[in-house]
């Protein structure tokens, strides 16, 4: 067994519905650890689309990370996600952030998330979960990533999971 962390996000329609639904599945496949308060921010890198709600959960899972990645396209796709182009707005858009301390490093998959450290709408949830998880490549605990990281307005709700 492994265990994955991972984000989810929505800025289109019922965003906390989507969050849900995307949990509530991916605790189908694994056994789920941890679920992080829910977040509102700003999008980034997107020059259009409503602000998100991020949320982060840890699952145990004997799923390897290439299976867990079809899995989650697919939820992705049953949630009514669309990659019309880059950065779109999305009902729902999970990413694989770590998978135990593994690296990988192929055209489908890279572990861990390439640009996790530079978003805090990613590791404040990751780091209200796993504050003391060391970033495998980096070696730093996901805490410290946050408290380091560029300014970004992200706010806790009230909503959960």
């Amino acid at each position: 067994m492994s265990v994955a962390y991972i984000a989810l996000g929505s800025n289109v329609g019922d965003r906390l519905a989507y969050l849900r639904s995307g949990k509530d599945k991916l605790a189908r496949i694994g056994d789920l650890i941890a679920i992080s308060p829910v977040y509102d921010t700003e999008p980034v890198g997107m020059a259009e689309g409503d602000c998100f709600l991020n949320a982060a959960i840890s699952i145990c899972t004997e799923l390897k990370p290439e299976e867990l990645l079809s899995k989650y396209l697919d939820i992705e796709r049953t949630n009514g996600r669309l990659r019309s182009y880059r950065n779109a707005p999305r009902t729902l858009d999970i990413d694989l952030l770590l998978y135990d301390d593994l690296i990988v490093n192929t055209p489908r998959l890279k572990l861990p998330h390439p640009r996790m450290h530079e978003r805090a709408f990613v590791l404040a949830p990751l780091a209200d979960i796993a504050p003391a998880m060391l970033h495998p490549t980096l070696r730093k605990p996901m805490q410290e990533l946050l408290d380091c990281c560029p300014p970004q307005e992200v706010t806790r709700t009230n909503y959960s999971l």
